[in-house]
Formats: structure tokens, C-alpha cells, sequence
């Protein structure tokens, strides 16, 4: 999923899941790229947050990640 694929209809923000659930030995997804926490936290975040972590996601994709 790219960055421009997270908004979808109604102004919410979609999930990077991908189904590949796998914590690294880093405590990253390496499906989605998120961290654990960022999954827990994801069902009550606003969609300010859920844009926020996809900013990260792309520094992260790029090697420019964030923690």
C-alpha cells in the first residue's frame, strides 16, 4: 500500500495491514512496518494519528524510519 492509498471514503483512514503479521527482532511489523504499539493503539487513534503513523511508515519504507 502506498501513502496515497490511506484515505478512503468518509474521510477515514485505512489500515496498513497487509496480513503479513510478523514482529522483527526490531518490534516492527514486517508487513505494515508498524510498531506494536502503533497496532494496539490503531482502533482508537484519530484520524490525524492513523496519518501521522503513514508519514512514518514512508520514512520508515525509505530508510529514514522513526521510532
Amino acid at each position: 500500500m502506498q501513502a496515497t492509498d490511506w484515505l478512503v471514503d468518509r474521510g477515514t483512514v485505512a489500515s496498513p495491514c497487509i496480513a503479513v503479521c510478523q514482529l522483527g527482532d526490531d518490534g516492527i511489523c514486517e508487513g505494515c512496518l508498524r510498531t506494536a504499539d502503533e497496532i494496539a493503539r490503531w482502533p482508537a487513534m484519530t484520524a490525524y494519528d492513523r496519518m501521522r503513523v503513514w508519514a512514518s511508515l514512508d520514512r520508515r519504507r525509505t530508510g529514514e524510519g522513526d521510532l
